[in-house]
């Protein structure tokens, strides 16, 4: 199949690109880790837009020691002062105990010390409604 799909998606994106100038720091404070699942528009649902908060994406939206260290960078640099964590219902990555890992990874989140004045939340998504439900 190749790539002349995106590519060619890209040259019409870019014909109108309006996002020329936006700074690189989060304008509402915020960073979103969320899973990779392409049924989650961390922006939209958040109603967002582009340049107001930083995404960040892995399977299962689980924090781990990468994660600690992009949001640390951009709590350094890119004025980041709070951080959702947002699982979603009906994941392939967590299927089991997923509240407990929320949970878990959020409190890992509030007990790292580079991230100690950074407000953390841990939130379910669901892709049925479109509901988030705060859970931490």
């Amino acid at each position: 199949m190749g790539f002349e799909d995106v590519l060619a998606a890209n040259e019409e994106y870019a014909r109108g690109f309006a996002l020329v100038g936006l700074s690189g720091r989060a304008a509402r404070g915020l960073a979103v880790v969320t899973c990779m699942d392409s049924r989650i528009e961390p922006l939209t649902m958040l109603g967002l837009a582009p340049g107001d908060a930083k995404i960040l994406r892995n399977a299962g939206a689980r924090i781990d020691d990468g994660v600690l260290a992009a949001l640390a960078l951009a709590k350094e640099r890119l004025g980041v002062t709070r951080a959702m964590v947002v699982a979603h219902t009906d994941c392939a990555a967590v299927q089991a105990g997923q509240e407990e890992i929320l949970r878990a990874d959020v409190e890992m989140l509030r007990s790292s010390p580079e991230l100690a004045d950074v407000e953390a939340g841990g939130f379910v998504y669901d892709v049925e409604t479109g509901l988030l439900s705060r859970i931490c």
